[in-house]
């Protein structure tokens, strides 16, 4: 309620790093009278204390996600498109808020609400604590539902980030619909790939 603004929601975009899979955002906007215990930044929490924290932010607040697919990642560019999935988020808003408090040092262009930017925001805000664990959860699941069709690169446990497993089994399984063409670890793959078959 600082300054006077009465709809304060927290905005935090999770799957920059990874090779596989889209980038994931949320916007949270928190009940003042029903704020969960213990909401930190999603990567200081265990998956088991992130999936709890989930539930209990899903019952109390109000919650939208949303994402950008690997197809706008390869045509925009990261940045933007990861931009492009918070401005989703806000969007989703059953009413719009009176202000975004975004993590990170820059203001998605296409935003519709006043904002400001966080350096470190999910350690610092409670709103973008919020929305930095429920992408978190989100995004992990999804991988986790893209494994079962794609087994073999782990997904499951490194969501799509490039661990040396992941890696491996992009040499040795190949480049899928999931995988994002424009990071460098899959592009070279698919121009050996393509300098092979010349």
């Amino acid at each position: 309620m600082a300054r006077g603004f009465a709809r304060i929601a927290g905005v935090d975009e999770v799957g920059r790093g990874p090779l596989a899979g889209p980038v994931m955002a949320c916007a949270v906007v928190l009940d003042l009278a029903h704020i969960p215990e213990g909401l930190n930044d999603s990567k200081k929490l265990t998956a088991k204390r992130r999936d709890a924290l989930a539930k209990a932010i899903m019952a109390s607040a109000e919650v939208s996600l949303g994402a950008a697919t690997v197809e706008e990642i390869d045509q925009l560019n990261i940045l933007r498109a990861s931009h492009l999935a918070m401005e989703r988020a806000v969007a989703g808003l059953s009413t719009p808020p009176d202000h975004c408090l975004i993590d990170g040092n820059l203001i998605p262009k296409g935003l519709t609400a006043p904002a400001e930017a966080i350096v470190k925001g999910d350690g610092k805000s409670l709103s973008i604590a919020a929305a930095s664990i429920v992408a978190k959860t989100e995004r992990d699941a999804l991988m986790l539902a893209l494994a079962q069709h794609y087994p073999g690169y782990g997904w499951e446990s490194n969501a799509g980030y490039p661990s040396k497993s992941h890696r491996l089994a992009l040499q040795n399984l190949g480049v899928t619909p999931h995988h994002r063409r424009s990071f460098k670890p899959v592009h070279n793959i698919l121009y050996q790939q393509k300098n092979v078959s010349d």
